[in-house]
């Protein structure tokens, strides 16, 4: 019996699929291996970075001054504990 032409499809997916995690686990290799602090330093950046977008969020909305003013301190705190870790 003959297969049909969404049958192919999928194969043809699923092999170029196989294909480029065998192309990722062969270029893992190489790849140099962070150290565990490194990798603590990383995710304190990509925290301070999430508390970052979401304080200037806030501060584009923000009307009152003193919520403002509080705002703008904690952006400058956050920059200067980035600045820290760079």
């Amino acid at each position: 019996m003959a297969r049909g032409w969404e049958s192919k499809d999928v194969e043809s997916q699923v092999e170029l699929k196989t294909a480029d995690s065998t192309k990722e686990t062969m270029a893992t290799p190489g790849k140099a291996k962070k150290s565990p602090d490194q990798l603590e330093k990383d995710r304190e950046r990509q925290g301070l970075e999430l508390s970052r977008t979401r304080i200037l969020n806030d501060l584009e909305t923000a009307t009152h001054p003193n919520h403002r003013k509080s705002l703008e301190a904690a952006l400058a705190h956050l920059d200067g504990k980035l600045k820290d870790l760079s």
